[in-house]
């Protein structure tokens, strides 16, 4: 029903930039939110980033850092990430929130790797 994709990762430098590319396709209709969420080796899956028709909401360890934002005509949603810091490296996933086959039905990409490097 709906395909979530994950692309832009890679290594960089402490103080470097990234900008992260989730891209939705099949049955977009369904999808409500758009969020990307980072998952760090030993720890749990956190929320990043979070975009929905009438709000963005960021995880307080990335305010003022990371910028969400969406292309409606692409189905993308970037994460622009500025100034990262080691404890940055994680896998990041892009999650789309569907309301089928039930309300916050989860569709999940399988991942890109992050790293920060001093």
């Amino acid at each position: 029903q709906v395909q979530v994709v994950e692309s832009g990762g890679g290594l960089v430098q402490t103080g470097g930039s990234l900008r992260l590319s989730c891209v939705v396709s099949g049955n977009t209709d369904i999808i409500n939110a758009i969020g990307w969420y980072r998952q760090a080796p030993g720890k749990q899956r956190e929320l990043v980033a979070l975009i929905s028709s009438d709000q963005i909401n960021y995880g307080d360890s990335v305010k003022g850092r990371f910028t969400i934002s969406g292309d409606n005509d692409k189905n993308t949603v970037y994460l622009e990430m500025n100034n990262l810091k080691l404890e940055d490296t994680a896998v990041f996933y892009c999650n789309g929130v569907g309301v089928v086959p039930g309300p916050g039905y989860d569709y999940w990409g399988r991942g890109t790797q992050v790293t920060v490097s001093s």
